[in-house]
């Protein structure tokens, strides 16, 4: 089964406007191995636009930084969100298609370097 990325700027537009803080989520579950792939992927697939590291910044204005999305949704709610290809309309997002490992792979990737706020 094969799966279309493009729903994840629909997430990523939808919790910039709501302004809220996501709720506590269970981690995605990747292996060392698995996460350095989805880094590699990250790469390739979205970093022409987005920051994909923990400092670098994005290369499009529009396109946010991966490190970030845990503030905006729940990282691990995206695979459901992936696993239903939802399309969106937002012309410059290129419509990426991943099977379930590579899903494992990017969210895993993307989980591992979320901004986390200070301990208090």
């Amino acid at each position: 089964m094969r799966v279309k990325l493009a729903g994840l700027a629909v997430l990523m537009l939808a919790g910039c406007a709501s302004g809220n803080v996501p709720e506590a989520a269970d981690p995605v579950i990747a292996s060392p191995s698995q996460i350095a792939a989805g880094r590699v992927m990250a790469e390739r697939r979205c970093g022409a636009c987005h920051s994909i590291g923990k400092t670098d910044h994005s290369a499009v204005a529009a396109a946010p930084a991966f490190r970030d999305l845990g503030k905006r949704y729940p990282v691990s709610d995206l695979a459901e969100t992936l696993a239903e290809g939802i399309v969106t309309g937002h012309p410059s997002m290129p419509e990426w298609v991943f099977d379930p490992e590579e899903i494992t792979q990017l969210l895993g990737y993307i989980e591992s370097i979320q901004a986390r706020p200070p301990a208090t």
